[in-house]
């Protein structure tokens, strides 16, 4: 269900390499493999080198973070990501706190960002997936999608209201940066994209193009987020209808089956993708958390430990598949991009997928780490932290990097650290204010 493999789930080919922006604010130096190194310390040369993503990398005029480090499907170097964007704010709030750059530096290249976005394409207070990074600009993701994407914006708002919630000092700086924020938020009309009051969020509106894209958002997915926060819109939210008769009403939304001695509450056989489990938890804190479906702790160390334990048995004998090489889920491949799951399985095994994972499993998510870095190293370790996936089957291995693979591995393995990005979005009183609405439990619940 990943968008990216709805209008776009063909070959990709012809890949060429772009540069990374002329103009640094001062930049941080990428290592190679370093040995003998504590786990502590490993955690830090993973996240600090991953980060370089979104800061040596991002767009030069925007800040914002883009698609890929690669030239694909012919968008050129300016297209910019929304969702990555949000995940790469939060890596940005991480940078801070664990003081790899400046608070100074932060604070400007927040400033760039919310300024930027303010004067950007929106689609009834709704982002596209792609802007150009220069113009503000949208860029179709497909050939009906040119308008708001629901979705994205979703991604981008968990970061920007974890941005909010980090800088609060009382200066003309920082109050800026939430000033804008809150602006933007208040102009989100989630309603507006239930579709003239279905019990639905529709995930795409165009104006060129109206609702022809005609794709309900329905779990279970990686767009609990999306419901949660349509719940808690300031001036256009949705009723809690929305969510138990919409989000709570598919084919794959309970499951309540076992797998590999695992019961999985929600969603499809064997869970599906681990980004499921990954995307909107970035600043969704599942400990605890609890509705009338699920216990979403359960659900997500489960899935996480049902990929992991696939893996391990590797029915299709792949190769390099065992306890310290798993995580299936969506990324590049040798054939172009798939969402890669048990029930999906191309022999890909994706950095992202067991790293990203680490609050959930972290004897298993070390243990993939220190194979990844120590043994593979020299084949998907670069400038950018790991490269996007490889599989040893085929003798493929990455050399692009996606923004929206890069974020979630600095800011789940600092939530598993710290709690850093969870402490700060749970904290917002307008998602506590969705989370009540919507019947959750949840210790951080006021």
């Amino acid at each position: 269900m990943r968008k990216l493999i709805i209008p776009f789930l063909i070959l990709i080919s012809g890949y060429s390499v772009a540069q990374p922006a002329a103009t640094k604010e001062d930049g941080i130096k990428p290592v190679g493999i370093i040995k003998n190194l504590s786990d502590s310390a490993l955690l830090d040369v993973v996240q600090r080198q991953t980060f370089r993503y979104f800061w040596d990398f991002g767009h030069p005029t925007s800040g914002l973070a883009r698609e890929r480090s690669n030239v694909a499907y012919d968008y050129g170097t300016e297209t910019v990501t929304t969702g990555g964007s949000g995940f790469g704010i939060m890596a940005l709030i991480v940078a801070d706190h664990r003081k790899w750059i400046s608070h100074d530096q932060a604070v400007a290249r927040m400033l760039k960002i919310v300024d930027f976005l303010y004067r950007a394409d929106a689609y009834h207070g709704v982002f596209p997936h792609w802007l150009n990074g220069e113009t503000g600009k949208t860029i179709r993701f497909g050939r009906k999608d040119d308008g708001g994407d629901l979705v994205e914006t979703s991604y981008l708002f968990e970061g920007l209201l974890c941005a909010r919630q980090y800088f609060t000092a009382n200066n003309n700086q920082e109050r800026r940066i939430r000033d804008v924020i809150n602006w933007m938020w208040s102009d989100i009309e989630w309603s507006w994209y239930t579709r003239e009051g279905r019990d639905n969020l529709y995930w795409h509106w165009s104006p060129n193009n109206g609702w022809s894209m005609n794709f309900p958002i329905r779990g279970f997915n990686e767009c609990l987020i999306t419901y949660i926060l349509a719940a808690s819109g300031d001036r256009y939210p949705v009723s809690a209808d929305v969510y138990h008769r919409g989000w709570a009403q598919s084919d794959f939304f309970k499951n309540g089956q076992t797998f590999y001695g695992h019961k999985l509450p929600l969603g499809f056989d064997y869970g599906g993708p681990l980004f499921f489990s990954q995307y909107s938890f970035l600043g969704l804190n599942p400990k605890g958390l609890k509705d009338r479906y699920a216990n979403y702790w359960e659900q997500n160390t489960n899935h996480t430990l049902i990929n992991h334990d696939y893996c391990v048995d590797n029915p299709k004998k792949f190769k390099g598949y065992g306890e310290n090489c798993w995580g299936l889920t969506a990324s590049d491949n040798f054939e172009g991009y798939n969402a890669h799951s048990p029930t999906n399985d191309l022999g890909v095994i994706t950095p992202t997928a067991a790293l990203s994972a680490f609050p959930y499993a972290p004897e298993y998510s070390m243990k993939a780490l220190r194979h990844f870095y120590y043994d593979l190293g020299d084949k998907i370790w670069g400038d950018y932290g790991f490269t996007d996936a490889f599989s040893e089957q085929h003798n493929w291995y990455a050399k692009e990097y996606l923004a929206i693979d890069q974020g979630p591995i600095v800011v789940m393995i600092e939530n598993y650290r710290s709690g850093l990005l969870w402490n700060l979005f749970m904290s917002c009183p307008e998602v506590q204010h969705g989370l009540k609405k919507l019947d959750f439990e949840s210790t951080m619940i006021k």
